[in-house]
């Protein structure tokens, strides 16, 4: 799914629709120190093997999350784009 680089939105901290610049939004790698992840090391301790919970259905689709930044104010806001789709979000590039 292609979106433009640049597009009209409202931005809740001016209160008003301007130019927003979009970026494709992704996961970092989970954190280190997170609770989740010392919970599963402390589990997976003396195992040969690791302790992995039963594999669940996978999505058709996932939502596509871009992160919209106002050019007035540099305010950043989510926005889901297409609901659910198969096809990963890019950015089109002015020619």
């Amino acid at each position: 799914m292609e979106v433009p680089k640049e597009i009209m939105a409202y931005c809740p901290k001016c209160n008003k629709h301007t130019m927003h610049i979009i970026t494709v939004w992704s996961r970092k790698s989970q954190r280190g120190l997170s609770k989740a992840t010392r919970q599963h090391k402390r589990m997976i301790r003396g195992y040969v093997g690791s302790v992995e919970p039963k594999l669940k259905v996978k999505k058709l689709g996932k939502h596509q999350k871009a992160m919209l930044r106002c050019k007035v104010c540099k305010f950043s806001v989510d926005r889901v784009f297409g609901g659910r789709t198969r096809k990963k979000l890019e950015i089109k590039h002015a020619q």
